[in-house]
């Protein structure tokens, strides 16, 4: 159990943080004499946070689309980026941040969707420690992994004038936590704050994007060079995959449950449960620009926001092309699958 509490934790910390790496129709579900293949390549283990996905695989929904498609979890040994940019899956996921990254650093990965919108980080605290908001974190030691340290916390730092000093060692596991009254760390909303109060403790979720943080997650990315070459087959996987997600939050979750549990026996159903349950209670897929433009939405304005708290956190230049991270043209139709 503690191991598998570390690998959670350390796929939480990836997902904050960054690699390193050296107008369209809609288009509906279509009837095709072969199936077009995708290799797509989830951001960890197969798991409740994938539901839509695994939803659109299970319910066939993916082959009403005339899609294949192959879901390749990811791992703390996989670096889907660099499966991307070399050719060996079609799609991957990655947070706005990364996407951001990439195109500062030239390399031709480009977000066609966002399925989160909002990134599931958190910082949790102890309900009895009487902390209200986020800024009464200030000053106080708090556990995050090295990966935010290029990530969220440059936010922190501009933002609500978190320091370096308050940064303690993150242990990948809720151990600390559960046995310190005191103590705060990061964690994902769909997950820690239910492990943390089933283990009796009193946890305080404060989701960063409540509070301005205005990175994307579960942005489906592709190379630059497959929009011109597979726009057709691209926006059929997003139109599928946004159906799955519907289907997932709003109908029966149980196809992609099992199918989960068969791709990872690690699952639970209850962990599963109460990542399907952060998923709607915080509006993570559902929010935002979503709620008007559809499932999968992205807006200028949101990048751009987003690129200049980066640029006042001093992570990028203000001239730097960061329209490069994405193509909007797959997205943003109020685009309602039946």
């Amino acid at each position: 159990m503690k191991s598998r509490k570390k690998i959670a934790g350390i796929r939480r910390a990836l997902l904050c943080g960054t690699f390193a790496l050296a107008g369209t129709m809609l288009i509906g579900p279509v009837q095709a004499f072969a199936l077009d293949k995708i290799i797509f390549g989830t951001d960890w283990l197969a798991e409740g946070e994938h539901g839509g996905y695994y939803q659109a695989e299970a319910n066939g929904i993916y082959k009403r689309y005339g899609l294949d498609v192959a879901i390749r979890p990811g791992g703390p040994q996989v670096n889907n980026p660099q499966l991307l940019a070399s050719g060996a899956v079609d799609i991957v996921i990655l947070t706005g941040l990364q996407a951001l990254r990439f195109a500062n650093e030239g390399v031709p990965l480009v977000a066609i969707a966002a399925f989160y919108q909002k990134n599931p980080q958190i910082l949790m605290a102890h309900k009895s420690q009487g902390l209200k908001t986020l800024a009464d974190l200030k000053g106080r030691p708090i556990m995050v992994s090295f990966f935010a340290r290029d990530a969220f916390w440059p936010w922190l730092r501009e933002k609500y004038g978190f320091t370096d000093g308050q940064i303690r060692p993150y242990t990948f596991n809720l151990g600390p936590f559960l046995h310190d009254p005191t103590a705060i760390q990061q964690g994902f909303v769909t997950n820690e704050p239910f492990t943390a109060a089933a283990a009796g403790s009193d946890p305080q979720a404060f989701l960063l994007a409540d509070y301005g943080y205005e990175d994307y997650a579960a942005l489906a990315t592709v190379r630059r060079d497959e929009i011109e070459t597979k726009r057709d087959v691209l926006q059929r996987f997003v139109n599928a995959t946004i159906l799955g997600w519907k289907t997932f939050l709003h109908g029966d979750p149980m196809p992609a449950f099992n199918l989960i549990k068969s791709a990872n026996p690690d699952m639970t159903m209850t962990g599963m449960k109460n990542s399907r349950e952060g998923l709607i209670k915080y509006g993570v897929v559902e929010s935002g620009d979503a709620e008007k433009l559809g499932i999968g939405a992205m807006t200028n304005t949101r990048w751009k926001a987003l690129f200049e708290s980066m640029v006042k956190a001093g992570m990028y230049k203000p001239d730097m092309h960061y329209k490069a991270a994405y193509d909007l043209s797959f997205v943003d139709r109020g685009f309602d699958s039946k």
